[in-house]
């Protein structure tokens, strides 16, 4: 091991999208700001990235350095385990971690598996601009609502029935496949992923003034004061209605009738791999996924929406919401939670301690990068320590053991994402 720390703060890069929260309620310009990182006031702040992607990297405390630089001149603070095992190059890592804080909807979207990825990259590099797949986790850290993965067969067939607007952008026999692969006497497997695609592409490829049509008979049933005939979910109303506000007249509304919607509490985490189409509606999380920042889109985006790739490169498998829960394992003291969703490349620590409790934390075979989402504390590690205070991000090289220390009198609560070479 060389001389160099391997704790050291980092600086973040904070991205500011149409979708994100105003600067004097977003968490990530509250951040961002404990990172030294100058806010402007009057743009909506939408996440902040923490790792080495090169479109947003995070950077040492003298600015001038990325952390991937710093890494390829010292890559020990990886690990020669996982440099063997990920194949990273350049002082990259396998994982990138980022805070959301979201006010309007995310676009309809899935992400690409790896060979998709290589394929897509290599078509539409302004487009797709990285060859990597994304795998990505999400855990609440306030009340948080998603789309997330299809819903069973079962309920989609009943909003078939139930939705006449939803049910007019469907051709019958295709409306009448769908219903008939619920049946106990259907074919399990292809048949129903068959009719699942052919429901979603006839929705996602409707022609404009056909769901403009509807969708505007929908809007005036859901809104009307002699009541909704027939009466849709609460949840379903109140989604559309939201979709609507922010997105009117966009196909993407039409995907609550067919995706999982899902609301989290603190705490609580989901996970979606390749292939999955999902949208994030509100409310602020700590992400985590494999470096890459590929994006398939299909509705409630003015970028560029890509439904053909969508479509062809979807799963179609048909589940409830609870198929995507990661459940955390508690350790020892119960003051670290461990979220490991069913990918390599990554898992998440989240760390809750009271006034004036420590807890040790044993050396990780491979590096990390933590936040402190609340309160104050310090890092101590066998060359040195630190103080962390709410916002600020730390790099953890391989191998360094921590004692993490609450102080003040709010509970530091830590969010460490990590990766392992197993």
């Amino acid at each position: 091991m060389s001389d160099v720390s391997t704790v050291f703060q980092l600086i973040p890069a904070a991205q500011k999208y149409d979708w994100g929260k105003p600067a004097k309620s977003s968490s990530v310009a509250r951040f961002a700001s404990a990172s030294g990182i100058t806010i402007d006031e009057s743009a909506p702040y939408a996440e902040l990235w923490m790792g080495t992607h090169p479109s947003a990297p995070s950077r040492l405390t003298d600015g001038t350095v990325t952390l991937s630089e710093h890494l390829q001149r010292h890559p020990e603070l990886i690990g020669a385990k996982v440099l063997e095992r990920f194949h990273v190059e350049n002082g990259n890592l396998p994982f990138l971690l980022k805070i959301l804080a979201i006010d309007k909807a995310l676009s309809i979207q899935t992400h690409p598996d790896k060979s998709m990825a290589e394929k897509l990259h290599a078509e539409r590099p302004d487009i797709y601009k990285d060859d990597n797949h994304k795998p990505e986790m999400a855990l609440a850290i306030t009340p948080f609502t998603a789309l997330c993965g299809f819903q069973p067969l079962e309920s989609i067939a009943a909003r078939l029935e139930d939705s006449p607007e939803f049910a007019a952008l469907v051709p019958p026999e295709d409306r009448q496949k769908l219903i008939d692969s619920t049946t106990p006497s259907a074919e399990d497997g292809a048949q129903q992923k068959a009719a699942l695609r052919a429901v979603f592409t006839a929705v996602m490829t409707a022609p404009e003034h056909l769901f403009k049509e509807q969708l505007s008979l929908l809007i005036q049933r859901y809104t009307s004061s002699a009541g909704v005939q027939p009466t849709p979910p609460d949840d379903l109303k109140e989604l559309v209605l939201r979709l609507h506000s922010q997105f009117p007249g966009d196909i993407g509304i039409f995907c609550a009738f067919m995706l999982n919607y899902v609301k989290l509490t603190p705490g609580e985490a989901i996970f979606l791999g390749a292939g999955e189409p999902h949208a994030y509606v509100s409310g602020d999380i700590v992400e985590c996924m494999a470096t890459s920042d590929n994006v398939i889109r299909a509705g409630l985006t003015p970028k560029l929406r890509d439904v053909p790739n969508l479509v062809s490169g979807l799963t179609y498998v048909a589940a409830p919401s609870s198929k995507h829960v990661v459940k955390p394992a508690t350790g020892p003291s119960g003051a670290t939670k461990l979220y490991d969703p069913p990918v390599p490349e990554f898992a998440v620590l989240q760390t809750v301690l009271p006034a004036g409790a420590s807890e040790e934390h044993p050396a990780l075979d491979g590096p990390s990068i933590a936040i402190a989402t609340h309160g104050r504390g310090k890092l101590t590690w066998p060359d040195g320590e630190t103080e962390i205070n709410t916002g600020e991000v730390f790099f953890v090289g391989a191998g360094t053991p921590l004692r993490l220390t609450s102080q003040g009198e709010a509970d530091l609560v830590l969010h460490r994402a990590f990766v392992e070479a197993t």
